[in-house]
């Protein structure tokens, strides 16, 4: 029986993160007008030149696979993305590729997927990426194409009763509801996500660790450097801040909690991370960032949809070893405030607490779906690194009541 093997990850990079726009609107989003493939592929690129700078005896064609998570796979992010992206790279041939689809959790299904196979020895490196160009493909994309041209699209009446009548922000107002949450708590946490965010990238946290982008707008060169989704006044007039979200107006329910300030912005990204064997970075000279201990993948009740990260967080703290009181780091998608609170409620933690989302989550920086779950690792991976923490664990919940949870820990 071959010996179980331990997977590190050995460096962790995004792209810039852009707000969603299309050509003609009043405000464009600074990646709107670019090739998904060419986004995928340059944080790619930009991935593993940063691996061959420490290791120069890295080759890429003992990459085994090349494994993306993308959500609406049409148009440039159809035909298996990831390995059009991947030859963009200039990544070998004989390196493989696919993309994975599992809502929200699809980059960290990646992942998952990958240190499942390392563990068992299928392969000692393995890429993972993800992209969403949401000003191209809004969620659900896929699925209402063919429903527009009259094609049987078949759906089980809980699943259709999602995608017609109960959106995700209805099933986030579900579990306030039902927790007992309340408007400000549902800000703050926005507000806790936005100041962390902007702290950390004043403090260098992110430039690190993006990967710029070149590409050509409307017949000129363009380089995207930075995120142009951060709110500078959670930092320096919280009072103000609070004020203004605390007026937007609940767009799911009638005097309803869940609005534009406590909720995920749409965004477009790409991010990126290389998993290897321990023993494999070891002969190449890397120093990973962590290692990964401990995966899990659940289902829950398709409404309210959020809430199965809690038997994935469960099952792989299990598989890890560890209780939450172990972790340094705790990694809520912040999808919405609502089911983070939740999440607080059920492991017995505060959702203030400073464990949680500590440079930032998606209310601050956005969710590109099926980039953010390599996006958020990334971020929890270098952070436990720089701050010499013992372990993290990143959960994320998706659309039909799935959820996923991957546990990290210090090397």
């Amino acid at each position: 029986m071959a010996k179980i093997k331990e997977v590190v990850l050995v460096d962790a990079v995004r792209s810039p993160i852009g707000k969603s726009g299309v050509k003609g609107m009043k405000k464009n989003g600074q990646l709107c007008q670019a090739s998904a493939q060419e986004l995928l592929a340059s944080t790619m690129r930009g991935l593993l030149d940063r691996v061959k700078e420490k290791a120069p005896n890295f080759d890429e064609r003992e990459i085994e696979d090349v494994i993306v998570g993308c959500l609406s796979q049409i148009g440039e992010q159809g035909s298996n993305i990831g390995r059009f992206a991947s030859l963009l790279a200039g990544i070998p041939n004989e390196v493989s590729a696919c993309t994975v689809n599992q809502y929200c959790n699809a980059g960290l299904k990646a992942v998952n997927f990958a240190t499942r196979a390392l563990k068992v020895g299928d392969g000692d490196i393995i890429l993972c990426s993800g992209v969403e160009l949401m000003s191209h493909y809004g969620m659900g994309s896929d699925v209402y194409v063919a429903m527009q041209a009259d094609y049987p699209v078949r759906m089980t009446s809980r699943i259709e009763e999602i995608q017609m009548n109960v959106p995700q922000g209805l099933c986030a107002e579900m579990i306030s509801e039902a927790d007992g949450h309340t408007r400000e708590q549902l800000d703050r946490f926005g507000m806790l996500s936005m100041q962390k965010a902007v702290l950390a990238e004043r403090n260098g946290l992110f430039s690190d660790h993006i990967i710029p982008f070149e590409y050509t707008w409307e017949g000129e060169k363009r380089v995207v450097v930075k995120d142009e989704v951060l709110r500078s006044k959670a930092v320096e007039d919280p009072e103000g801040f609070m004020q203004d979200i605390g007026g937007l107006k609940p767009p799911f329910k009638e005097g309803g909690m869940v609005t534009a300030g406590n909720s995920s912005q749409i965004v477009d990204g790409a991010a990126a991370v290389l998993l290897m064997t321990a023993e494999k970075a070891e002969k190449l000279g890397l120093e990973p960032l962590c290692k990964i201990t401990g995966c899990a993948s659940a289902g829950g009740d398709p409404v309210p949809m959020l809430l199965a990260p809690i038997p994935a967080v469960k099952k792989a703290l299990k598989r890890a070893g560890k209780t939450m009181d172990d972790m340094d780091i705790i990694e809520p998608n912040e999808a919405f405030a609502s089911p983070c609170l939740a999440f607080a409620d059920e492991f017995g933690y505060d959702y203030d607490d400073p464990r949680v989302n500590p440079t930032g989550g998606a209310i601050a920086l956005g969710h590109p779906i099926g980039a953010s779950g390599i996006v958020y690792l990334g971020e929890m991976a270098h952070h436990l690194k720089r701050t010499k923490g013992r372990a993290g664990i990143q959960m994320m919940c998706g659309g039909g009541g799935i959820g996923i949870a991957t546990v990290v820990e210090a090397v």
